[in-house]
């Protein structure tokens, strides 16, 4: 059966799990413990970040890679049009919501925990003493923001990052709006790229992403709930109903984890 090495919490791993699911390859995870976990991923692919496939003797890093690999070794349920044109315009959209949605994603998630007491809080496990999440709730934002700001997730940054997501909705409101999916008629990698990196704007409901309860459905303010997106937003769920999997159980293997992991991902 096909492993994937994962973080539960990455969304370049939800990019591939949506993947796998729109195949309907059966697969089983592995939870990269943090740490000591991501030794035996370098002794396996001779790197660090996730995702990871393992399909026998095969072994895949970086989701791109992994996509690509997946629709030439199983080509049931095509990702990536044979179309020329098709095909181009699927890869390079697939490449910039690596990038932009990707990236910026997760700047405007942190700055979203860092401005919003109850958005933060609610990544905490659910066995978290009232104590302790009345306590991470009042942190001052301007004190985070300032931590933040010399890895690059200050006020400053938070805020472009914002404003490209923004800029991001709308164009693919715009094409959603004349068309099913993005390159077309068909679900492509474009597609499942897009839905599975928003992970971090709007966090999907439990019954698809092992997460804690109070961060399901939540998003990033003044990108999920702001009805000029409402397009995107509604796509997005109607393509996790008709192709993500449902979960019965919590990752399969490893240690398992009941808070926030830190997200080193690719």
């Amino acid at each position: 059966m096909l492993e994937l090495h994962q973080f539960e919490a990455s969304h370049y791993c939800e990019k591939v799990r949506l993947v796998l699911d729109y195949k309907q390859l059966p697969y089983r995870t592995i939870e990269v413990a943090p740490g000591i976990g991501q030794i035996d991923l370098y002794r396996l692919s001779g790197q660090r970040q996730v995702p990871v496939l393992k399909d026998g003797n095969e072994v895949i890093s970086d989701s791109t890679a992994i996509a690509r690999y997946l629709d030439t070794r199983y080509p049931e349920r095509p990702i990536i049009p044979t179309d020329p044109k098709q095909k181009g315009l699927c890869l390079m959209m697939e490449a910039w919501a690596d990038e932009s949605i990707g990236l910026n994603g997760r700047k405007a998630m942190i700055g979203a925990f860092n401005q919003h007491p109850n958005f933060r809080t609610a990544l905490l496990p659910i066995s978290t003493p009232d104590l302790v999440k009345t306590a991470v709730g009042a942190v001052p934002g301007d004190i985070l923001n300032l931590l933040g700001t010399g890895v690059g997730f200050g006020p400053g940054a938070v805020k472009s990052a914002t404003e490209i997501l923004r800029q991001d909705l709308e164009a693919l409101c715009l094409i959603l709006g004349t068309q099913p999916y993005l390159c077309g008629d068909q679900p492509t990698l474009a597609d499942l790229t897009v839905a599975g990196l928003s992970m971090y704007l709007k966090f999907p409901s439990s019954i698809y992403v092992d997460l804690p309860v109070g961060i399901c459905d939540k998003g990033v303010p003044g990108l999920v709930d702001d009805p000029a997106f409402s397009v995107f937003w509604t796509w997005r769920d109607q393509l996790y109903r008709d192709f993500r999997r449902q979960r019965s159980v919590g990752p399969t293997a490893s240690a398992p984890t009941t808070g926030p992991v830190a997200i080193g991902i690719d």
